[in-house]
Parts: structure tokens; C-alpha cells; sequence
């Protein structure tokens, strides 16, 4: 039997591979694969990808693409989910600021440098016209539980997460969203370790068979809408807008993509060179 170690992150987006693991898609096709959660976002996966704690992962676009230029052995070998990836934008319940131009030049919590709520930090700062250099300050928590304390304390000001996963701390009262930043491109790839590529093509193929055959079908999984809601804790209504805006795709990432995504990273100095779509992407 083959061994493939996934990482992603815990959030409903993912709930197709639990399904594959609790129904034994995965093991009908002689492979155990073994999922590790990370709390950490796309940060922490870059990292354990880099030293080989697990073989794949589901991961941010813009993450995986700004750490493979920086050395990561890996490539991407498709798209996951093909909209875009919609980060609230977060204070503390009763925090002074009351609108996004006032997070100017504020401390933004982020899980950790690299991630997405780094990076997207940046983007935001461009979208509303800041000064990135002197307008940008970053306070390191680790997760959304670390995020929470952070602002709570005001260690820091404002945390960028996805809209859906902290919208139950919205309802508590313990953030207060003012304002969404979505994605200018598909929100999650799959990305492999470069030697797992070489040496295991055939069963890559059969994992991406399998969980493909799945999202080609998830939003008419009977209830699909009250099992997610009752896993992640999460109210009816906001899952099915949530269904309703998220696309899975069966593809891998285009050229044009690729180039559009490193060109904002290279606008924004967050990489240093763009590489050509074969040295980020391969087919299988």
C-alpha cells in the first residue's frame, strides 16, 4: 500500500477529503493517506512541505507560488478550488476603528510571514492605496485562536482570515468585519514535493481521480449544507451563500494565471523574479 502524507488547512473547503478518508476512497485504490491539519494556514505548510513532514498540500496560490521562487522543492499539479478565497477583513469587538481606511498604518495579526494573511495584508494595503513600506506593521499569532487574543489584547489591530471561518466569531461579538478583500484568483492548488512527483506519478494520479470524482459532485451531496454547518459550526444560511460562491476545479492552474499572480507579488516586492510557469507548474 502507498503512503501520502496531505496537509490543508481545517476549514469546510477540505471537507471533500474527509469524506474520501471516512468512506475509504482512498485505501479501495491501495493508498493510505494520512491528513494532518494545519491551524497555521499556508505559513506552516510552506514549512513542513520544505522539510519533508508531509508529501502534499492544499495550499494558497500566491503562497506556495512566492515559496516555491524562494527555493521550496515542489510544484503545482492542479487547482482545488477555483474562486476566490474571500478574507474578512477583522477588529476586535470593541476596537476604535470603524472603517478600513482608519487600519491605516495599524498592526495587522498574522498567522505567520508568508502566509496568506501576509500576503493578502499586502494586497489590501495596495487596493487601498497605502503605502505598503510605511503603512504595513505585522504582529506574528500563529492561528485564528492566537488572532483572537491578539486583538482582544490589542497586540494588534486588525486580522484578514476567511469571511466564513471566522463569521462565527462575528456573530459572538468577538470580531467585528469591516470590510471583505477577495482573492484576484483561484484560491487553492494542490502542490507536491518534486521528489514524491518524480517517484510516485501513478498514485498522485489516483488521489487526484479520487477526490476529483468527489468535488465534480459536492454541492448535490444530500445535506451537504446542514453537515457542514453542524462540523464547523457554522450557521445554515452562511453555508449555503458559501456553497453557493465556491467553485472546486478538476484543472490544473493556466499560464495566465500563473503570470497574473506573480506579477501582483512582483508589483507588491513580495517576490523578487518571475519564474516561467514550467519551474512552478507540472502536469501529470
Amino acid at each position: 500500500m502507498k503512503n501520502v502524507r496531505i496537509g490543508g488547512v481545517p476549514e469546510h473547503f477540505n471537507y471533500s477529503w474527509y469524506l474520501a478518508l471516512k468512506q475509504g476512497h482512498f485505501k479501495q485504490k491501495n493508498i493510505e493517506v494520512r491528513w494532518k491539519d494545519y491551524f497555521g494556514g499556508t505559513g506552516q505548510m510552506t514549512k513542513a512541505l520544505r522539510e519533508n513532514e508531509i508529501d502534499m498540500a492544499v495550499i494558497l496560490t500566491e503562497g506556495i507560488i512566492k515559496d516555491i521562487t524562494e527555493g521550496s522543492p515542489c510544484k503545482i499539479i492542479q487547482v482545488f478550488v477555483e474562486s476566490p478565497l474571500i478574507w474578512g477583513i477583522h477588529v476586535a469587538q470593541d476596537s476604535r476603528f470603524k472603517d478600513l481606511n482608519s487600519l491605516k498604518g495599524q498592526r495587522a495579526a498574522i498567522s505567520r510571514y508568508g502566509s496568506g494573511s501576509h500576503l493578502m495584508a499586502y494586497l489590501n494595503a495596495m487596493k487601498l492605496k497605502w503605502n505598503k513600506a510605511s503603512n504595513l506593521e505585522f504582529k506574528v499569532v500563529k492561528d485564528l485562536n492566537g488572532a483572537v487574543k491578539s486583538l482582544s489584547n490589542k497586540e494588534a489591530d486588525y486580522f484578514m482570515w476567511e469571511k466564513f471561518t471566522t463569521k462565527p466569531l462575528v456573530d459572538q461579538k468577538i470580531f467585528r468585519r469591516l470590510g471583505d478583500c477577495p482573492t484576484p484568483w483561484p484560491c487553492f492548488v494542490i502542490a507536491v514535493r518534486d521528489e514524491f512527483i518524480i517517484n510516485e506519478k501513478e498514485t498522485l494520479r489516483s488521489v487526484l481521480n479520487t477526490i476529483n470524482k468527489i468535488t465534480t459532485s459536492f454541492k448535490e451531496i444530500p445535506e451537504i449544507d446542514r453537515i457542514i454547518s453542524e462540523r464547523y459550526q457554522q450557521k445554515n444560511e452562511d453555508v449555503k451563500v458559501w456553497l453557493e460562491l465556491t467553485e472546486w476545479s478538476q484543472k490544473n492552474i493556466d499560464p495566465a494565471t500563473v503570470e497574473a499572480v506573480q506579477d501582483q507579488l512582483l508589483q507588491l516586492n513580495i517576490i523578487s523574479e518571475k519564474w516561467t510557469y514550467n519551474q512552478l507548474v507540472t502536469t501529470l
